[in-house]
């Protein structure tokens, strides 16, 4: 049996820090710290889930904070419960194994589970607005703006390959065209796979050029 902690390290929560303590000091071997910019895919969270065995005991800084939705709670409630894994949330005050926060009431179990999905939402918005922040700070030397440019391509990059929607990384673009996000995205060698747009996009035109290079 083994206690481990999982963290997502959303920028804008203030707690983390004291939640890492807090795990540590419960006794976890490990605390796994999942970067912000893998908030859709969550490749910690899953090889973590993946690796429980019999008896072993997880702790959460919130539900909300761990898992993208009600669907993914309830999976994950069945996977411990078959393999009899102890789940500890710290800030909704959930042990099911009866021993820690004696005071949570059911009402405050019903709560956490109707405002899940408002929490995921706002952190994932949260999310996108400091990748948004992060990419559109410009320079005022030429030096800068090609680092910026080059930021900003791999950063269309990885939102795509994390699942982010195409509405989502075209607004923190910084683009006028769609067809510019494509650009940068076949020229990565980035398979599409979003919707009806899949395969190789067609030669940008001049004006996207012109674009590019602001």
């Amino acid at each position: 049996m083994a206690k481990v902690g999982y963290i997502f390290m959303a920028k804008h929560c203030d707690t983390l820090k004291e939640d890492k303590e807090w795990m540590l000091n419960f006794g976890c071997v490990q605390v796994v710290e999942e970067s912000e910019c893998h908030e859709t895919l969550r490749p910690q969270w899953k090889q973590l889930t993946a690796s429980l065995e019999r008896g072993d005991e997880i702790v959460v800084s919130k539900f909300s904070n761990a898992l993208r939705g009600s669907r993914e709670l309830s999976a994950f409630i069945e996977l411990c419960r078959i393999k009899v894994v102890r789940i500890i949330s710290i800030h909704d005050g959930i042990d099911t194994k009866n021993e820690l926060f004696p005071n949570t009431k059911v009402s405050d179990v019903m709560e956490m589970f109707g405002s899940l999905p408002e929490e995921v939402a706002a952190l994932r918005k949260a999310s996108a607005h400091v990748i948004h922040l992060q990419t559109n700070i410009k320079s005022s030397t030429q030096k800068t703006k090609s680092i910026s440019r080059q930021e900003r391509e791999e950063t269309i990059v990885e939102m795509y390959n994390n699942g982010y929607s195409l509405d989502d990384i075209f607004k923190v673009s910084g683009f006028s065209s769609r067809s510019s996000v494509f650009r940068i995205l076949n020229k990565y060698g980035v398979q599409l796979n979003r919707g009806k747009f899949s395969g190789p996009r067609t030669k940008k035109s001049s004006q996207e050029e012109k674009e590019d290079n602001k």
